[in-house]
């Protein structure tokens, strides 16, 4: 889609991720508001017609997971893109069935936003973990980790019992950036 037929909701709660976002968009001829939590974002969907949404995961105490059938239902027609710097194969596939069009990792750049904006979700990521290269247990637990806490949405005190681990224990664990493959 052309730049100046396009109109983006970023929705992040880093104010400098998503002022740098927009500012770089601008370069390119691309239209684009800002919201910082769940009401912003509700609030413009109501407004604005937005060709697509560039949706954080996590929006400070909140999940973007839980934003996206909202958004969903208040734009039917946009692409929602939802970016994550904790990428998982369980947070994407519940946020492919939850109304994402494409899941990308942070960090990225604004070329990737637009390339993951213009084309369906990438991969299926069932797909990508039965590649042929086995995962390391470091990443199998981040794996196993992320797919406990979604199914707790997101309340981490929940999957610390469910994992039978300190809740503390757990925190740290989730602080840490995932380990490859």
């Amino acid at each position: 889609m052309a730049g100046l037929d396009r109109l983006i909701l970023i929705v992040d709660d880093d104010a400098v991720f998503a002022s740098t976002l927009m500012r770089s968009l601008a370069r390119l001829g691309v239209q684009a508001a800002v919201a910082h939590n769940r009401g912003e974002a509700l609030a413009l969907a109501s407004q604005h017609l937005f060709s697509d949404v560039v949706l954080d995961l996590n929006l400070g105490e909140q999940s973007g997971l839980a934003l996206l059938e909202p958004l969903r239902a208040a734009l039917p027609n946009a692409n929602l893109l939802m970016l994550t710097g904790y990428a998982s194969i369980a947070t994407t596939v519940q946020a492919i069935k939850l109304g994402a069009d494409n899941y990308l990792a942070k960090p990225t750049t604004t070329a990737a936003i637009l390339r993951a904006l213009d084309q369906d979700a990438s991969p299926d990521p069932i797909d990508v973990a039965q590649s042929d290269v086995p995962m390391s247990v470091s990443r199998l637990e981040w794996e196993h980790i992320q797919r406990v806490l979604a199914e707790h949405q997101g309340n981490v005190s929940a999957t610390a019992r469910a994992l039978n681990m300190h809740r503390r224990t757990l925190q740290r664990k989730l602080c840490k950036r995932p380990v490859g493959r």
